[in-house]
């Protein structure tokens, strides 16, 4: 899977996210494919955790949306992926059944979200958080998230309380590996 993270700290916003790719039991290192995890659409960085087929239907599909693709808050995130899920269903064929008890038809995607009106989550039934601090997805999201809860108080960024997130994930976690990419950039909002 993955270890992605998302930071808000002193007006500054930090995303970042390992670079190992699995199928089953086989890795695929940064060593044989760059692995980029975020992708930028408009102002906002996005990165995903689950499987590798969402990362350039949800490129397209959310660049492919244009004006239409609005990020700025947990309502527009939400409008913005509900109508994405209708999209998934007709134009990329997305399988939306998990479980036979589901109360909504699934995304089969989890997501974070970081621009400069804040951070945000996404959840494969649409449900949208905007964090206060920090968050995590991904496998290695609970080292990620310890982590990043042991040195909140102490690191003065955004940027290091992203990299020690995906650095605890990459540690401890089989299936995330580094290097590890951060973005990070002051927040407007």
């Amino acid at each position: 899977m993955t270890t992605c993270v998302v930071v808000r700290k002193n007006n500054e916003i930090a995303i970042a996210a390992d670079s190992l790719v699995t199928f089953g039991d086989t890795r695929l290192s940064n060593a044989y494919e760059a692995n980029e995890k975020i992708f930028s659409v408009g102002d906002s960085y996005i990165a995903l955790a689950g499987t590798t087929a969402h990362f350039p239907v949800m490129k397209k599909l959310l660049t492919d949306m244009g004006d239409d693709c609005r990020l700025g808050s947990r309502d527009e995130v939400f409008d913005t992926f509900s109508r994405a899920h209708q999209i998934l269903k007709e134009k990329y064929f997305l399988n939306i059944k998990e479980e036979e008890d589901d109360p909504y038809e699934s995304s089969q995607i989890t997501t974070l979200i970081a621009n400069t009106h804040g951070i945000f989550g996404v959840y494969s039934y649409r449900e949208v958080f905007s964090f206060d601090r920090f968050w995590a997805i991904g496998s290695g999201k609970t080292f990620a998230l310890g982590a990043m809860y042991a040195a909140y108080d102490s690191l003065g960024s955004a940027h290091e309380l992203a990299e020690l997130g995906v650095n605890a994930g990459a540690e401890f976690d089989k299936s995330s590996a580094l290097p590890c990419r951060v973005i990070s950039f002051p927040m407007t909002a």
